[in-house]
């Protein structure tokens, strides 16, 4: 098992920045890829960003240039990973998800969500 815990989420204007924070705690060891999803009202869920376990990094074409994932293992005990959101704009608006890919349990896990609101 895997839990994840999102932070950093809240009202901000537009131009400005937020910075979300997702810890995972469990069988941390075997995560493959962590990621942030978001899903805003009346929409689908949507891939924001993702890292590989080599630190490999994918963004949505509409958050490219913008936004930024990092991550952080330390001993198998402990995998941070953060969405450095900068320039954000009102369609950022969205409850942000995180993400975490356990391949060898073919198992998908599922933070709580944070709120981000955008204001124009």
């Amino acid at each position: 098992q895997v839990h994840l815990v999102e932070s950093g989420g809240g009202l901000v204007q537009a131009g400005g920045s937020l910075r979300l924070s997702c810890a995972a705690s469990g069988s941390i060891a075997t995560i493959n890829r962590m990621a942030w999803y978001r899903q805003a009202p009346g929409k689908e869920r949507e891939l924001v960003a993702s890292i590989e376990s080599d630190d490999t990094a994918n963004y949505a074409d509409s958050v490219k240039g913008r936004f930024t994932i990092s991550r952080i293992s330390r001993d198998n005990t402990k995998k941070t990973v953060w969405l450095q959101m900068n320039s954000l704009r009102p369609e950022d608006t969205a409850v942000y998800y995180c993400n975490a890919d356990r391949t060898i349990a073919r198992a998908s896990y599922w933070g709580q969500g944070t709120q981000v609101t955008v204001s124009s």
